[in-house]
């Protein structure tokens, strides 16, 4: 795959994008700031319409695109549009040269992207999967996070293009390995949504407004980074004796184990059912690779001695 290693995109180099829709307009945005110019297709002509206004070329096929860019950025609804913009009739496939990149922001499966990712490879084509968090705001904004699988040669040649909508661009390993990235994020973002339910839900049983305790969560978060405060290490297993983040972890357990337990008595009395608290109790010393503290160890005896035997 020389022709993919040598990929260079210039400053007279134009790039492609597919798929303006409530992400990828403003990604799109972004990138007709690039100066070799931007050649922009959407399934809907009117979807085009800022992008053209700022300097882009539209087109109506994704061949269309591929035929001119050297990079072509995709950002469509699903696995089955991505692999149809790809390789279906009027597909990137059918125009692209040696060495184009095919860089798919949408979130797919690992395995989609490494199918994609050998289909293109038999064409001489370089393909990425850099899926993004931030929400549309931070495409607006210049402050997308990429997480890239590509080849890292590729990854260094589209760098400069990514960079138009993000403030980091995080290269995750061979392809598949930003989709997992992706996945991992968004698990995290998820699951800590219904975390804030309980949260709301416990808030406004003791008579708590729910606005307020969001207002006061999003300053404490904007300060602390929230949940990502424990992710510092290089690994998620349990964590050496002699690790000299275990003092700083065990404070975080006392903390946590008292926090929530008291959470946990007050739900009780207020007749709410918190069952992410309960794991949170249960798990927070495993999670920060020290295992349970005396409270979550006295709530597992208690537990058992109360289970049917």
């Amino acid at each position: 795959m020389s022709d993919v290693d040598r990929v260079v995109l210039g400053d007279d180099t134009p790039v492609g994008f597919i798929g303006l829709g409530n992400m990828g307009a403003p990604i799109a945005q972004r990138f007709t700031a690039w100066p070799g110019g931007l050649v922009v297709c959407d399934a809907r002509p009117e979807a085009t319409e800022k992008a053209v206004a700022a300097g882009a070329r539209a087109v109506s096929s994704a061949a269309e695109v591929a035929a001119d860019a050297a990079l072509v950025s995709i950002t469509v609804v699903d696995d089955d549009q991505v692999r149809s913009v790809i390789a279906g009739p009027g597909g990137i496939l059918e125009t692209a040269r040696p060495g184009t990149v095919v860089a798919v922001h949408s979130t797919i499966s690992p395995e989609t992207a490494e199918e994609l990712g050998r289909l293109c490879a038999e064409h001489g084509l370089a393909f990425v999967d850099a899926p993004v968090s931030g929400g549309s705001s931070a495409a607006e904004q210049g402050r997308l996070v990429f997480m890239v699988g590509a080849d890292r040669d590729v990854f260094d040649g589209i760098r400069p293009v990514l960079s138009l909508a993000s403030d980091m661009v995080m290269y995750a390993g061979e392809v598949g390995q930003g989709t997992r990235m992706k996945l991992a994020r968004n698990l995290l973002h998820f699951i800590s949504f219904t975390a804030a339910a309980e949260a709301s839900r416990l808030a406004e049983a003791a008579g708590i407004s729910v606005k307020k305790l969001g207002k006061v969560v999003r300053q404490t978060d904007s300060i602390t980074g929230g949940v990502s405060a424990i992710i510092v290490r290089d690994t998620a297993a349990p964590m050496a004796a002699d690790d000299f983040l275990v003092p700083y972890f065990e404070h975080t357990r006392g903390l946590a184990e008292k926090d929530v337990s008291l959470a946990l008595q007050l739900a009780e009395q207020l007749g709410v059912d918190l069952p992410m608290g309960r794991i949170a109790l249960d798990g927070i010393g495993d999670a920060l690779g020290i295992g349970p503290g005396p409270i979550a160890t006295t709530a597992r005896a208690e537990s058992t001695e109360e289970s049917p035997t």
